[in-house]
């Protein structure tokens, strides 16, 4: 059976649904001190996100359509590329409404509310990143039927919007949303030994990306306007054939 948008029952939530989402915010935002890029720490406070409670998505979104012309469409799980790109060049985020129960607590296979809401909403409430972001879903959804480009454009997708590293003032701070919602990829990422380059769009063009592990690649933002660059410059790749060659 396809997957559907849906409504999500606040009232269906249960103590320990709550309670979850207490835990996991205090933990993230624990950990993110200091090495959460400055959009994350100012939209995760004007997007109205705190510990106490669940997320209302209706609020949410009255919040982001205030701030950058976005909102959430609450979904029941994993979306195929057509509509999940479909919606972000609507201006629309698909969030799944159900959170991962305390036997999940540190790992899910599938996004849930806390990644979805917690992770992604605070930088869509920067313009900046939300037109980057509404750029890519428009620019993808011209290429559905292409899955050369569909590649490209999810590891353009995966390395910056949900792994994505940045300098501010010297330091990389984190902005992507797989870094932001999980403990064990934060630790991953601030090991030693971890494999963190300047960001480079043929390099990330070129290098294969997968949710499914912890990532062996992160890629640092020298200054926030490259991402608006690389959607740009990966249009005239995808419409002229040519290729970029990895640095």
């Amino acid at each position: 059976m396809p997957l559907v948008m849906v409504t999500q029952h606040y009232d269906q939530y249960t103590t320990q649904d709550h309670l979850v989402w207490k835990v996991l915010f205090d933990r993230q935002t624990a950990l993110l001190h200091k090495r959460a890029a400055k959009v994350f720490e100012q939209g995760l406070s004007k997007a109205g996100l705190h510990r106490s409670a669940l997320p209302r998505f209706e609020e949410v979104s009255k919040r982001l359509q205030k701030a950058t012309g976005w909102q959430l469409e609450p979904v029941n799980g994993m979306l195929d590329d057509a509509t999940f790109f479909g919606l972000l060049a609507e201006r629309k985020f698909p969030a799944t409404v159900w959170i991962r129960s305390m036997a999940q607590f540190d790992f899910v296979q599938e996004p849930d509310l806390f990644h979805g809401v917690f992770g992604h909403v605070p930088l869509l409430m920067d313009q900046a990143f939300a037109d980057f972001l509404h750029f890519l879903g428009r620019v993808a959804a011209q290429h559905l039927h292409d899955p050369v480009a569909l590649t490209r454009l999810e590891r353009l997708y995966g390395f910056t919007v949900q792994f994505g590293l940045v300098l501010e003032d010297g330091a990389t701070r984190m902005y992507g949303a797989g870094l932001l919602s999980s403990s064990g990829e934060i630790h991953h990422c601030i090991a030693d030994e971890s494999n963190r380059r300047a960001f480079d769009l043929a390099t990330v063009l070129h290098t294969p990306y997968s949710e499914a592990q912890l990532q062996e690649h992160y890629f640092v933002l020298n200054r926030w306007d490259q991402l608006t660059e690389s959607v740009a410059e990966l249009a005239a790749i995808l419409s002229s054939g040519w290729e970029l060659q990895p640095v």
